[in-house]
């Protein structure tokens, strides 16, 4: 025998609350032959009448009375229930986990936080700074930061920030004691500051001018994934350093390093935020989402 649904219980309270079939089936949107079948369907399924009915009346029976009793005050707790959860829509809140690599976070999200968080103010960030590869999905995260050719293809990905670009840079120290080099090659007779990254790979350096593109592994004086050690070496003359331009832009117009080979370090495409297809995104990633084009629409009209 099956067993009753919402559906059934929904006739059930309406009518017994207006105890009248017309009204109750213009308050739920069905028609009055179609309610009254559902109701006598339900009741042949409970084996039990719950409603005497005539044509100008209708009266619970003691066994109506009591579904009544039981049944109305939940469904008014399902009821809120649902339109507190339809409510998430318009406010968001709850935890929004973000994976993403060292760079990304400095010189893209740092920014973002405070204004995001003041603009959500139920929204609570969990942002985890990892350079290796992670699956977002399987390790709980709601969105990741990745470049572009790193992108999974069954994923959305938006631009979270406009294009970066790599520099080279020395102290004018180090430049005035081994010399200013002019093309990549050069570099193979240089000190220079690299980074190993946590999978243990350590990448050639790449360049490109006019369309060519050159890849070099360089020596290296200090290998070290902390930005603040490779700035502080590079300052101190150690060696050159191969970084983002948002590491370097104060030391730049300061004077305390200086740029190097700057018609081989040509702009490209910034970070991406993605986050997995799906037909509900959650309030939280969908306000961090909104967020971020409104916070590239502003960039781009102060540039």
């Amino acid at each position: 025998m099956a067993e009753p649904d919402l559906r059934d219980l929904d006739v059930f309270v309406a009518v017994a609350r207006t105890r009248n079939f017309r009204r109750a089936a213009v308050e739920i949107r069905v028609s009055v032959s179609s309610l009254s079948q559902r109701l006598r369907d339900f009741e042949e399924r409970l084996g039990v009448r719950l409603m005497n009915r005539t044509t100008r009346s209708v009266a619970l029976t003691e066994a109506g009375e009591l579904l009544l009793s039981r049944v109305a005050p939940a469904l008014r707790e399902v009821g809120d229930a649902l339109d507190q959860v339809r409510g998430l829509r318009a406010v968001a809140s709850g935890r929004l986990r973000i994976n993403a690599p060292p760079p990304a976070v400095d010189l893209v999200l740092a920014p973002m936080v405070g204004p995001f968080l003041a603009a959500h103010p139920k929204v609570d960030l969990d942002i985890v700074s990892e350079s290796g590869f992670v699956d977002i999905v399987s390790a709980g995260f709601d969105a990741g930061v990745r470049y572009g050719e790193h992108l999974a293809q069954d994923m959305v990905a938006i631009p979270l920030s406009g294009p970066q670009r790599y520099v080279v840079v020395a102290s004018p120290d180090y430049v005035a004691r081994r010399g200013r080099p002019e093309h990549p090659k050069d570099l193979l007779d240089h000190d220079c500051i690299r980074a190993r990254y946590s999978s243990g790979v350590m990448h050639d350096w790449e360049f490109e001018k006019n369309g060519q593109i050159m890849k070099v592994d360089p020596p290296a004086k200090l290998i070290s994934t902390n930005m603040n050690l490779a700035m502080c070496a590079a300052l101190d003359g150690a060696g050159i350093w191969a970084s983002l331009d948002g590491y370097v832009g104060d030391a730049l117009k300061s004077g305390a390093l200086v740029s190097l080979m700057e018609d081989w370090c040509e702009p490209f495409p910034g970070p991406f935020l993605y986050y997995p297809s799906r037909r509900q995104t959650p309030p939280a990633l969908r306000a961090f989402i909104d967020f971020v084009a409104d916070w590239r629409k502003r960039e781009t009209r102060r540039s």
